[in-house]
């Protein structure tokens, strides 16, 4: 595919930075060190001829690669047919306080920045008064008599709901905005902070929603649209800054259009194959490393990265996707908050942010941490202020809600007790490793939360190509039945438990033992089966070879082993309304036996073993060794395991303790936010350089500095 990937000498680094080629403004075009602009605009135009074979006037992003195309090739754009009606669905859900209508609000806004005088008067007129009237935060008015049930503190949704604010302050600046009397300036200088308070945290601990297909794609429809339409520079610039490190975080872990790593948040419904990811269009449109087609779902961001003008997408990160080199990155992401650390109440905060403040919040939510007992008295308070038990979203806390009148010290004491299944959405301090080669990919989420309830938590997968992969879970439910997997599917999404799990190189180890009972009533929704099981979907490959507690999977030049301790049998679906996806063979590994067991996940490619006979016959030249621990009371004590692997040696690794390989102990943490060959970078660091011999991005918070660099010389 004459692609390749230079590894960084930190000399030349030093000189790159040194060079400091100036800063380069996202609305630049034809400097070197970027994508070449001709052929960037020859791929927007051909996504957005293939977004415009139909019109449908319904769809926001739809109108918005139809008007874009009026705008660059004279094609025609039907204005009498972008009625109220048309819009109906989506002005509906703006108001009645439906959850993800900040995605409509800012598809909206993009269409009304940028093609509004395409637009009839009374559906400009709408848009306009609909953009007066939306709620912008939770702390906002809610009218009397209704329930809102938006979900603002994920960190896609923050970035989303700030960037529509401020958007629609700018655009209106003296206008009074009917859902709180304010004026939009004081809305744009409101979003303005939060802002900067988003950015500064994801400068400093990374990426909440760590490696997420889906998220990922909502966080980039806020940065871009920040990047293309805010007219403060400053504020434009470090929202392309940002879009460069989401960026980079996707490019280190797409393998043939599938964005198939380590999720905070995933599920079934995107990561059983690439062409369901929200991603894999955007991932297509950028870096184009996948023989399919784009997908006729909704277009989402693609749309808006296709149209954009300003924001320009520097060489390296297309680089650094295409490579088909053999690398590993690690990350540290996240903040050390410990949900089950003993209750101390004299702790009153963590690095700078509260427990107790309102203001804080939205820091603490979105990392999931709402149920945490530092966190739970300002939890309740908070929802009684607000009004929000009664939201969708916080029924998991209803047991906690007689005691509203209680004192913290109570709080403190039930969150903690319960830790173990409440805790279930924390996304906090996690390292991730991911091993890449042009055939296989492996990424693992090192150690975390294990034997805890698990939400939308993906710890670990083999990638072969857009459809391949293997992964296991511990189920919290059986199989739903009904059209198509859901967010709400506890069976493959791992609802049950979060296993104990780490990688070097090739070798990832998965340790299931739960450390909590599966509960009755009334916390029921955290039950769990007593069993494990992987998803291998045999037909995605092009052999598949079951060998004693070994199955093997090739596809193309790709290799993937898995290991069970427990004995494992495909599950046969003979219910027809249970969803499948199509496929015909049997997909579902499962091991019986209970709620404990041990999987090994060995990658390996042509490169590296000649062909697929051979890789199986390495694998098995050393049988996994199990040591069973003493039961905790009812529950499993978990494992010890050794393996002689092929590709690290003797690994050695148990529910508890430190991951060994070959007689020395290897931390789990990557001691870096970055560690790859492309960049080092300290956790914290406001200063980025991301670089190869061909080239760098230099990202420098402190100051706002976004320059690149071409070659050596700068």
């Amino acid at each position: 595919m004459g692609r390749s990937r230079g590894l960084i000498v930190l000399g030349v680094l030093a000189a790159l930075v040194a060079a400091g080629c100036g800063d380069r403004s996202p609305a630049d075009s034809g400097d070197a060190g970027f994508v070449d602009a001709a052929a960037w605009r020859a791929r927007q135009d051909a996504y957005l001829e293939h977004a415009t074979r139909r019109f449908d006037p319904s769809s926001i992003e739809n109108l918005i690669a139809h008007a874009e195309r009026a705008r660059r090739d004279g094609a025609p754009f039907d204005a009498a047919a972008v009625t109220i009606e048309q819009l109906r669905s989506t002005f509906d859900k703006l108001e009645q306080f439906t959850d993800t209508a900040d995605f409509d609000m800012v598809y909206l806004l993009n269409l009304w920045l940028g093609y509004r005088d395409l637009l009839p008067d009374d559906v400009r007129s709408a848009i306009e008064a609909h953009v007066q009237s939306f709620k912008y935060w939770f702390t906002d008015p809610q009218p009397a008599g209704t329930v809102d049930h938006r979900y603002y503190w994920t960190e896609n949704h923050r970035a989303l709901y700030h960037a529509a604010e401020y958007l629609a302050g700018q655009s209106l600046p003296d206008a009074v905005f009917s859902s709180d009397g304010h004026t939009g300036a004081w809305h744009r200088d409101r979003a303005a902070s939060f802002l900067d308070a988003w950015i500064a945290e994801k400068v400093r601990y990374g990426f909440t929603e760590w490696h997420a297909d889906g998220y990922y794609q909502k966080t980039f429809d806020a940065l871009i649209t920040l990047a293309e339409w805010v007219d403060d520079p400053d504020l434009a610039r470090r929202a392309s800054m940002m879009l460069d490190l989401l960026l980079f975080d996707m490019a280190l872990h797409l393998h043939h259009g599938n964005l198939g790593a380590t999720h905070g948040r995933s599920y079934m419904n995107s990561k059983s194959r690439a062409t369901d990811q929200d991603a894999f269009d955007l991932a297509k449109l950028i870096w184009d490393d996948t023989a399919l087609g784009y997908t006729d779902k909704a277009p989402d961001g693609v749309t808006l990265m296709a149209r954009a003008h300003r924001y320009r997408l520097p060489a390296i990160l297309l680089r650094v996707g295409r490579s088909v080199e053999t690398t590993v990155d690690r990350e540290h992401m996240g903040i050390a908050l410990d949900p089950a650390a003993p209750i101390d109440v004299g702790q009153t905060g963590l690095d700078g942010h509260a427990f107790s403040a309102p203001a804080e919040v939205a820091f603490w939510w979105e990392k999931g941490l709402h149920t945490a007992w530092q966190i739970m008295p300002l939890t309740i308070r908070t929802l009684d202020e607000t009004g929000l038990w009664d939201s969708s979203f916080f029924g998991a806390l209803q047991p906690f809600r007689s005691s509203a009148g209680q004192d913290p010290d109570r709080q403190r004491m039930l969150a903690r007790q319960l830790e173990p299944m409440i805790a279930y959405p924390a996304l906090t301090e996690v390292d991730t490793y991911t091993y890449r080669s042009d055939d296989v990919m492996l990424s693992t989420a090192q150690s975390y939360r294990a034997g805890k309830s698990g939400h939308q938590h993906h710890v670990s997968q083999a990638t072969l190509d857009e459809n391949a992969v293997v992964f296991t879970t511990h189920p919290g439910s059986e199989p739903q039945r009904g059209p198509g997997w859901t967010g709400a599917d506890r069976y493959w999404t791992g609802g049950g438990s979060l296993p104990r799990a780490a990688q070097h190189g090739a070798l990832s180890i998965s340790l299931y033992a739960p450390v909590f009972a599966s509960p009755g009533p009334p916390l029921e929704s955290f039950r769990y089966l007593d069993y494990t099981h992987a998803y291998f979907p045999q037909e995605r490959f092009d052999e598949v070879v079951r060998s004693d507690r070994w199955t093997f999977g090739r596809r193309g030049d790709g290799y993937v082993a898995l290991w069970s301790w427990r004995p494992v049998q495909w599950r046969v679906y003979d219910d027809p309304e249970v969803f499948t996806n199509g496929l015909a063979e049997p997909f579902d590994l499962v091991a019986p036996g209970g709620p404990d067991n041990v999987f090994l996940t060995q990658v390996g490619d042509a490169r590296g073993f000649g062909d697929f006979a051979t890789f199986r016959g390495r694998v098995l030249g050393s049988a996994p060794q199990v040591a069973v621990r003493a039961p905790n009371g009812e529950l499993p004590g978990g494992f010890d395991v050794a393996y002689a692997s092929p590709t690290e040696g003797e690994v050695r690794f148990g529910t508890t303790g430190p991951l060994v390989v070959n007689g020395a102990e290897v931390p789990l943490s990557a001691g870096f936010r970055f560690d790859n060959p492309w960049a080092r970078a300290a956790v914290g660091a406001e200063e980025l350089v991301i670089g190869d011999p061909e080239g760098s991005l230099v990202l420098d918070f402190t100051t706002g500095r976004r320059a690149v660099t071409v070659g050596a010389e700068g």
